[in-house]
């Protein structure tokens, strides 16, 4: 069944590890990053953005996709079903489909109103027992229409937002979505020190893992980064082998593809990238 993040997320902060979120958009991408987990026994988290929960026909759909392959592909490890970049109506939407864990992201609200607002989602999801990720500091890119400069958050509106009782806070340290520029200066470790000073022992949330270097993901680990989130890299992977199976000519006979073999190497690509990044994050056996 499905979980609340909160205690896999605890247990990296404490071990110094972290714990994957794996955005899915499609049955495949679901089952591939299941599979995985569980073959590593590692914790996931799996995104779903609003854009993707509309495409796979609404957020109950995403709900009954993954809880039936949890009970069918006998998953053990800990999975949290998590909305990405939430607005407010959606993570509501979210709450009452089934969802275990949440993002609220009202980064991009004047701070009184993503104050009040994820203040009022926090005593939600401590009744239901859901985990609330929240945003302070607007992460730089464009994933799913959701916009952002790269900025630093301000560590005293991060306390601000942690003293709520958030389970976990997104806090933007120059990190960015999508591909990384050449000229990107690469992560502020000064301001996620600052940060961690004042939000005690709050897991913390890195966006935009896919283009960081390995060793800036691994120190963010070790100064408090609990949950560390990868999309491009997966749509990379997912894109690359599925053109390379449909350049390579595999319809010979003139039939036309099978869709279940067209997707097979995209899937297979998925779960190389989601293996290579839960080993660099040290989730391996954490289950």
């Amino acid at each position: 069944m499905l979980v609340s993040a909160k205690d896999m997320l605890v247990k990296a902060e404490q071990g110094h590890y972290g714990v994957g979120q794996f955005n899915i958009n499609n049955l495949e991408w679901t089952k591939s990053i299941l599979l995985t987990a569980q073959e590593l026994e590692s914790p996931v988290i799996l995104g779903v953005s609003e854009g993707a929960g509309k495409y796979m026909c609404g957020y109950k759909t995403v709900v009954g996709m993954v809880n039936g392959m949890l009970e069918e592909l006998n998953i053990t490890v800990p999975v949290a079903l998590h909305l990405d970049h939430g607005t407010f109506e959606g993570s509501k939407k979210c709450i009452q489909a089934g969802f275990s864990s949440i993002m609220f992201d009202g980064s991009a609200l004047p701070f009184e109103e993503n104050l009040a607002k994820t203040k009022e989602l926090v005593h939600c999801c401590d009744i239901l027992g859901i985990s609330l990720e929240a945003e302070v500091g607007s992460i730089g890119g464009e994933e799913d229409g959701v916009i952002g400069a790269g900025e630093c958050a301000d560590p005293n509106e991060c306390k601000t937002i942690n003293d709520l009782g958030v389970t976990m806070l997104a806090a933007g340290i120059g990190n960015i979505h999508g591909k990384y520029p050449d000229n990107w200066a690469g992560l502020s470790f000064e301001t996620l020190e600052a940060i961690r000073a004042v939000t005690g022992h709050t897991p913390l949330v890195l966006h935009g893992g896919t283009g960081i270097p390995d060793d800036q993901v691994k120190k963010a680990i070790s100064m408090g980064v609990a949950k560390v989130n990868v999309n491009t890299e997966c749509q990379w992977a997912f894109c690359d082998a599925t053109r390379a199976y449909i350049e390579a000519g595999k319809d010979k006979e003139g039939k036309g593809f099978d869709p279940r073999k067209l997707l097979a190497p995209g899937a297979e690509a998925i779960k190389a990238t989601v293996k290579e990044k839960m080993e660099m994050f040290g989730s391996v056996g954490k289950a």
